[in-house]
């Protein structure tokens, strides 16, 4: 029962975290919380074979860091130093795929892609660890082009020495996914011959799903009709976080498209919160992320149910270690 209570309290205190937002939200660290978690299976890497881009998981550092501040740049270095560093998660020579939401014709305020400081700063990290190569790619839903311009995020990465990748139909693959829903089908080449792989997405409201967050950004890594995933979208997504599981993710959360997702484009559907949540279990981050902004009970979303099934995370994600700094 004081277990029980215990693990209660630790959940609303991180709601609240996120749902107050801003500075002055976290004064002090919440300790880690260990709670062991057993090592993902590697499996063989090929076109028709899963793509595990897991690190070994660390008992002694958290799973989950929130980080809140003023600075997008800054709360990604805190985040990624309280996870033990850069160079837990890439070696020298990797090719580092990075993986913002960059999907819609929408300016940074507008909060429907990433925030480019977000991308610019672990672009910069991956630089730092010795990466043979970092790219920067999606498949956009707009125009790719336009969007890539528009959302702020190709000339940031540049400016740090990425490689930024339109996606070109030549350099589509088709893979056999082994998934419930997803079997043959095509995938951006860059996310299947990578070291590593980074998920950035940013937290917004989605119709189908509640929220979109880590798991859904994954369609970015698809061409094809990917509107007919949607009649099965939490299977979908369950298959595709099973198939790419990456090396990190992190959830941009300094401004929030509470309403009208994923496309937005009304600033008043926007809030500040300042805030970035970084880990290695992403069904914990979007859990926590869609409890926290909408309310969302984890145990009710499908497709976070289906990841835990699958070995992917924890939906308690207040069992998972985790620590909260202010930046």
């Amino acid at each position: 029962m004081e277990k029980e209570k215990a693990l209660a309290d630790r959940r609303e205190l991180l709601i609240s975290l996120l749902r107050v937002g801003g500075l002055g939200a976290a004064s002090a660290a919440l300790g880690f919380w260990l709670h062991g978690r057993s090592r993902r299976p590697e499996e063989a890497g090929a076109l028709t074979v899963k793509k595990n881009f897991t690190v070994p998981p660390d008992p002694n550092l958290p799973e989950m860091v929130v980080a809140q501040g003023d600075d997008p740049r800054q709360l990604v270095a805190r985040a990624i130093q309280e996870l033990g560093g850069i160079k837990r998660f890439i070696s020298r020579g990797d090719v580092v795929v990075i993986k913002p939401n960059m999907a819609w014709d929408r300016t940074p305020e507008q909060a429907a892609n990433t925030n480019p400081d977000v991308v610019a700063a672990m672009v910069r990290l991956c630089q730092e660890a010795g990466a043979k190569k970092v790219i920067v790619t999606d498949v956009s839903t707009h125009e790719p082009r336009r969007v890539y311009q528009r959302s702020g995020i190709a000339a940031a990465a540049r400016a740090e020495g990425a490689q930024v990748i339109l996606p070109e139909e030549r350099m589509f693959k088709e893979v056999n996914m082994r998934g419930e829903v997803l079997e043959l089908w095509p995938v951006f080449e860059p996310f299947v011959t990578a070291d590593k792989i980074i998920n950035i997405p940013i937290a917004k409201h989605h119709s189908l799903t509640g929220a979109t967050l880590g798991m859904k950004n994954w369609y970015g890594i698809l061409g094809g009709q990917r509107h007919r995933l949607h009649q099965r979208i939490h299977e979908s997504l369950a298959d595709l976080a099973d198939f790419m599981r990456p090396t990190l993710t992190i959830i941009d959360a300094y401004r929030v498209l509470i309403r009208n997702g994923p496309v937005g484009g009304n600033l008043g559907d926007v809030e500040l919160k300042k805030t970035l949540i970084a880990g290695t279990d992403p069904v914990a981050l979007d859990a926590y992320a869609g409890k926290a902004y909408w309310n969302l009970d984890p145990a009710k979303v499908l497709y976070l149910k289906l990841a835990q099934g699958r070995g992917l995370g924890k939906l308690a994600f207040e069992q998972v270690r985790t620590q909260v700094v202010q930046v």
